[in-house]
């Protein structure tokens, strides 16, 4: 059994993020770069804030903790930044603290589809029986 990630397990580009959608609370993160599966933070991409005006959300309480176990969306957040290794996370959605959906630039996709298509329009070619060798004597049987 593993042990659950801890934010002090995180680098500390990882953790900065982190830090950043807990400040954010309600919002999102436009135009992030990654670079060797980390978030490039400077320059700082664009952060927005959505703020109710009828109601307090108020502060994420891991925000006071040094250290804590990161939630389901932060650990598939950052499985997918170690696949990504290198891109742009055109939008990172953050919903009470929690990165909670992002938008990326998908590079490739063309060429995948292509290879794909090509793929189903060839028919599969089973191994086929040899012809008879219509020179060998037929021997019926006694």
């Amino acid at each position: 059994m593993s042990k659950p990630l801890r934010l002090s397990d995180l680098s500390p580009a990882r953790r900065t993020l982190v830090r950043i959608c807990q400040t954010i609370n309600y919002g999102h993160i436009e135009n992030l770069e990654v670079r060797d599966s980390d978030p490039i933070l400077d320059p700082s991409p664009v952060m927005l804030k959505d703020v109710k005006l009828d109601s307090d959300e108020g502060p994420r309480l891991e925000l006071s903790l040094t250290d804590f176990v990161v939630s389901g969306e932060v650990l598939r957040l950052m499985s997918l930044l170690d696949k990504m290794k290198r891109g742009t996370i055109r939008r990172l959605d953050v919903r009470a603290g929690v990165p909670r959906r992002m938008s990326l630039t998908v590079h490739g996709v063309v060429e995948h589809l292509r290879v794909n298509l090509l793929e189903m329009r060839e028919p599969r070619r089973e191994a086929a029986a040899p012809p008879p060798d219509e020179r060998l004597p037929t021997v019926a049987p006694q």
